[in-house]
């Protein structure tokens, strides 16, 4: 059947009311994007971390609901829910049925990282080359595929690591994709971090997918925590993709992760957080370098010995 979606642009710090006043308003389903990205591609990826909000500053919410819905009606208690709500941050359209999953996957396509990786979706099968390592994802399960600059710049640097015979660990990660990638690359075990249960079941279906489940040790952060404190889950390689916030605050216990020496890559941290970040990591790690990918950074380094 057809359906009316609602479009509404807000800022990263709106996002959580605005969600919760379209679900309070009947949505019957409610997606994430990013408002400023530039194509129907870049915008399908929803990559939530620890901090639950998305790491893109101004966000597009679209929400389902019936075709029948009035337009004015909804507009108005919306309103009311949202207070600050501006007309312009508003726009309806009509949309016909759809098999979401299967438009999400043919959007989906190849994409390579640093000199050897290449993520793929399930429904492409990959050409048999030997210098390539493929990662292949169910975007179905998936809450990050790649495209977003923070996990194109995790999965580079990873690729220019020799991981063999390595331990990583991947803090918020989401579908997976940062530890699965590392597995393939040649390291010997990863542990993958996040806060939602459904990331840590997506995690497990896509390493299962891709013949690396039984290397893959997953936890919620209080578990991780627990584990690190008793020094059960020091990493010989560190990643954590997730938001400038939480990064800040967990310093101690990444830290407390990562062995002496071990490189390690913080992402989820747009250009103009980083200053800060470098002087709080500086007490834990040295050899700090910034990267850039259009408005994101990465900043890697050693935990020092």
């Amino acid at each position: 059947m057809p359906f009316l979606e609602l479009s509404l642009t807000v800022r990263v710090g709106q996002q959580p009311a605005a969600e919760e006043a379209l679900d309070d308003l009947g949505a019957l389903a409610i997606t994430l994007r990013d408002a400023d990205a530039e194509t129907a591609d870049e915008q399908a990826i929803f990559e939530p971390g620890v901090g639950e909000l998305p790491l893109w500053p101004t966000i597009t919410l679209n929400a389902l609901f019936d075709a029948q819905t009035d337009r004015r009606g909804l507009a108005a208690a919306l309103g009311e829910l949202l207070p600050w709500l501006e007309p312009e941050q508003l726009s309806f359209a009509d949309v016909a049925d759809q098999d979401w999953e299967r438009v999400w996957m043919d959007q989906f396509v190849p994409m390579p990282f640093g000199r050897r990786l290449w993520i793929y979706p399930w429904n492409i099968e990959p050409p048999a080359a030997a210098e390539q390592v493929v990662v292949r994802l169910d975007p179905g399960l998936a809450f990050g595929s790649g495209t977003h600059p923070t996990t194109a710049l995790c999965l580079e640097w990873l690729d220019g690591l020799d991981l063999a015979g390595r331990t990583v660990t991947d803090f918020g990660c989401g579908s997976g994709i940062l530890a699965i990638a590392a597995l393939k690359l040649g390291a010997t075990a990863a542990i993958g971090v996040d806060n939602d249960p459904q990331a840590l079941i997506a995690s497990a279906d896509n390493a299962g997918r891709n013949g690396v489940a039984g290397r893959l040790t997953l936890f919620l952060p209080q578990d991780f925590s627990c584990a690190a404190a008793a020094g059960n889950a020091a990493a010989d390689v560190f990643v954590a993709n997730i938001l400038a916030g939480p990064l800040g605050e967990l310093a101690p216990t990444f830290a407390a992760a990562a062995k002496p020496g071990a490189p390690f890559a913080i992402s989820g941290i747009l250009d103009g957080q980083q200053d800060e970040l470098l002087a709080r990591y500086g007490e834990w790690f040295d050899q700090l370098r910034v990267d850039r990918r259009e408005d994101w950074v990465r900043i890697s380094g050693r935990r020092l010995r």
